[in-house]
């Protein structure tokens, strides 16, 4: 039965823990603290803090222990009928170890400060003409059945399509719990090998799709000022009903200090395309506050599982091999048409598990000596 509390960073974290909360208590019970009300309210929420973490261990401890007992007690039993039943209860104890190994990874990595984000989505046709645009809707209702799948909402902000179905560039708002967690992975080149539905002689081609993933910010942390917004107002066009092309209800928001540029269509309502326009604007101009924040560290190491270089192909989908293939962490599913129905978490879940484990290798943990510091 492998044990999946086996990462030395994981280990030395959890070990950190264990000698802050020791500490913890051992001042907690000090007569002189107990009369500093601050010190002891400080000291006392850390405690609590950490005291789970060290709870969840020790559980982990003993199946761990019972885990090696039963295995012991199976290898020194000659009859069959004692070893089955020994044999099905280190399976069982293995089980629940490895259950309590994978909540403590989650307590002890490093939490992402943008896991609880909502997502802006966008995805654009590349190389390939009209095969690269009808990729490009596959990706899009990939998404949006996934999203389904998870409960989350998808708000399409702005769609540029094709006559032939496919789709040039979406921009959409992804909401609900996990959403930019699970789908931070998805930026990059995404390349497709198949027979286009134009190819008469059965030629396999290779065409791209790029998509880029972002956290959706927060009022607060991306002041907007209204001197440095151009808004420009027009008719929308393409499909809507009947107020397209009567109305100027789509908006154009450049953001002068940048240059970046943001359109929304979607609505029949000014306000609302100006609502989502700026929600997307705050979005992308965060990313580029934390790709500043982050330069450094980004040229220092590289990512095994995210790249900040959104040219880098992190996936193929082989059409003829029903092959999904993703290059970070050479994964390899021959399930493609299930993938591309929404069943993602196969993908993802790997990807997680991956970025997991990169985190571990980053210790962000204060030392046991330096009162008050948190430490999960």
């Amino acid at each position: 039965m492998a044990d999946r509390f086996d990462h030395p960073a994981l280990r030395t974290r959890m070990e950190r823990v264990q000698a802050r909360h020791r500490e913890l208590r051992e001042a907690l019970e000090d007569p002189q603290v107990a009369s500093l009300p601050k010190r002891l309210q400080a000291l006392g929420q850390e405690e609590a803090k950490l005291r789970p973490v060290v709870e969840l261990y020790e559980l982990w401890v003993a199946a761990d222990s019972a885990v090696q007992e039963a295995e012991a007690m199976r290898r020194e039993e000659t009859l069959g009928e004692m070893q089955v039943y020994l044999e099905e209860e280190a399976r069982e104890q293995g089980r629940q170890r490895d259950q309590l190994a994978a909540r403590l990874q989650e307590l002890l990595v490093p939490a992402n400060r943008d896991a609880e984000r909502d997502a802006v989505l966008e995805v654009r046709a590349g190389t390939g003409g009209d095969e690269a645009a009808l990729f490009a809707a596959d990706l899009l209702r990939m998404y949006l059945r996934y999203a389904e799948r998870r409960g989350w909402t998808v708000d399409v902000v702005d769609q540029s399509a094709t006559e032939g179905g496919g789709i040039k560039e979406v921009v959409a708002e992804v909401r609900g719990p996990g959403a930019y967690e699970r789908l931070q992975f998805e930026s990059g080149v995404h390349r497709v090998q198949r027979v286009p539905r134009t190819e008469s002689q059965g030629r396999i081609h290779t065409s791209a799709a790029s998509v880029v993933v972002l956290p959706e910010a927060d009022d607060v942390e991306v002041e907007l000022r209204e001197e440095d917004l151009k808004v420009d107002v027009y008719r929308s066009t393409g499909p809507g009903g009947q107020s397209v092309n009567t109305t100027d209800s789509a908006v154009r928001i450049t953001h002068l200090p940048s240059g970046l540029v943001v359109t929304c269509q979607d609505e029949k309502s000014q306000h609302k395309n100006k609502a989502k326009a700026l929600r997307v604007l705050r979005a992308r101009l965060f990313e580029r506050l934390q790709a500043e924040r982050d330069a450094e560290l980004r040229v220092t190491r590289q990512s095994m599982v995210r790249s900040g270089d959104r040219s880098e192909k992190v996936r193929t989908y082989n059409f003829p091999e029903a092959r999904l293939t993703d290059h970070r962490i050479d994964l390899k599913l021959h399930q493609l048409a299930r993938i591309l129905e929404g069943d993602l978490d196969p993908v993802v879940e790997p990807l997680l598990a991956a970025e997991r484990a990169r985190r571990l290798g980053e210790d962000h943990l204060p030392s046991p000596d330096r009162p008050g510091d948190g430490a999960a």
